[in-house]
Formats: C-alpha cells, structure tokens, sequence
C-alpha cells in the first residue's frame, strides 16, 4: 500500500500544499517534484488509490513530493479568497521554496518534472535562478509549450475563443477565473496569473511582464541539467507537438519524444491522458522513471 501525506509550507499569509508519496522500496535515490499547469492541481499526478506518475515513482524508489501551486488544490487559501498572486509568485517564490523545503530535507539534488504550463514555470526558475542549477538532478516536461504557433480547430475553440476573449471578461467580473464552476479544468486561476500566462501564449518575447527580466537572454550559455520534452499526437492546442519542439528550441534541448502508436506507444495520447491514461504505467512512464535513474 502506497503511503501517502499532506505536508504544509506555512508563508506569511498562505501556505504550501506538498503532496508526499513515500517510497514503497527501501532506497537511496533522490526525490522528484512535480509541478502541474494552469487551471490544474497537482491531482493530474497522483490518486489516492495509488495511480498516477507520482504513485509510480514512488513504487520505483523516488521519494515523491507533488506541489499545489499556491491557492490550487490543498494550498490555503484558495484562489477564491485571495487573488493578489499570479505566475511571477510561482516562479520567484513557491517553486524556489518548494525546492529548498524538499532540498533540505533530504540533502541531495532533486528531480523535476512538470505538465503543460508548468513545464514553463520550471524553465523560468530555472533561468531565473542558475544557482538552482547544481541542485536539480533532471528535468521531464509533458506536453509543455510556452507560445502557440501551430493551428487547429481546438486552437481557436480553446485558446483564441476562450482563453483570450472569454476568460479576460469572466475574470474581470468575477475577481478570478473560475473554471471549476463551467467545467473547463480542476482549479482556478487568479486574474493575473491569467494575464501573465496570456502575454507569453501570444508568441511574444520570454520576458515577464512584471518586472521585464529577459529569460531568452539569460539563458544563454547556462548549463542545464538533463532535460526531456514529451508530446502527445492527439493533444491538438495545449500542447501541440509543433508547439512543444518550438518550446524545446527556445530553451536549448533538443531531447523531445512524440506519444504515439507509429512512435512505438500503447496510445495515442492527449494532453491530459499522457498521464492519466491507466496504459502509461507500462508505456512511457517506465521510460521517464529509466531516464531519471540514468
């Protein structure tokens, strides 16, 4: 039975929600963190019945630590009640916290990985920040773009219909983005995460909008632990393989797979059930947990 447990980072006026899978194996590895996307929780990796990448980390060895970002999922409090935060907090402050809570506790370097957005989120601190460099011993990224180039029904149903006209108005009404409440993902997102995440969709240059760092320029030359990019066929808009390799240039990895059938997988995936898919376990999830462990 997989053993499982909330553990809290208490900030000034929030807290952390870190979800921790124990190793089902007596083992010296390093831990892993995951970091999921926008209008997500960390629920895209783990059930409590055991099922999920970060169930199957467990079982392989890795001490597991899946991160709500803050006013997601168990994170306190919720999105609905404090709204001042968007992507800059999660890139200058709780993924940097999140790391060194999990770096400190176990005193080795620490796996990372990520869905969709924040796959982008991850690139960011990492640029932000190099002196993290030393201290992250991989990194995996699902189905993770940063702009949007490639075109398809679902590009303009999901991303120029909804995200870029509906949402900004909802969100303007309502304080936040309450997608929970209209079925279009697991969690809310605050009005300026929105904004934030919007400005770099559009295909514009990697620099934040809040205080103008240029994450294009400083990342070059800078060493970067190993690092691979999956994509899915299926996944149409939010992380279109095109998008996704286009993604992979920008940050200087050439290490990209594409889930499919004709590429030897079990499934044509999609977004969300490359990692949900109850086939993954014994499908590319064997290959993450392999390509960690190298």
């Amino acid at each position: 039975m997989i053993s499982q447990q909330s553990l809290y980072i208490d900030e000034a006026d929030h807290r952390l929600h870190l979800r921790f899978i124990s190793p089902t194996i007596d083992s010296q590895k390093p831990p892993v963190l995951l970091v999921h996307g926008f209008i997500e929780n960390g629920r895209i990796f783990y059930t409590e019945s055991g099922k999920g990448l970060a169930c199957e980390l467990a079982k392989a060895g890795y001490p597991t630590y899946v991160l709500d970002l803050r006013g997601r999922g168990l994170s306190e409090p919720s999105v609905q009640v404090q709204q001042g935060h968007g992507q800059f907090e999660s890139i200058t402050e709780t993924i940097p916290r999140a790391h060194q809570f999990i770096y400190q506790r176990h005193n080795t370097s620490v796996h990372w990985m990520a869905h969709s957005w924040g796959g982008v989120l991850l690139a960011s601190t990492l640029n932000r920040f190099p002196e993290l460099v030393q201290q992250v011993a991989s990194q995996v990224y699902f189905g993770s773009k940063r702009s949007i180039h490639s075109w398809s029904f679902e590009r303009l149903f999901k991303i120029e219909l909804m995200w870029h006209l509906f949402a900004p108005l909802i969100s303007c009404v309502k304080g936040y983005l309450p997608v929970t409440r209209f079925g279009w993902g697991a969690d809310n997102e605050t009005r300026l995460s929105l904004q934030e995440g919007r400005a770099w969709i559009k295909r514009r240059p990697w620099i934040d909008p809040r205080d103008g760092y240029d994450y294009a320029i400083r990342k070059q030359g800078a060493l970067w632990p190993k690092t691979w990019l999956l994509s899915a066929v299926n996944d149409r808009a939010l992380g279109n393989p095109y998008d996704v390799e286009v993604f992979a240039q920008e940050i200087g990895v050439d290490n990209v797979t594409l889930l499919s059938i004709e590429n030897g997988n079990l499934v044509d995936y999609d977004h969300i059930n490359m990692l949900t898919h109850p086939l993954a376990n014994e499908d590319h999830f064997k290959d993450v947990i392999a390509f960690i462990s190298d």
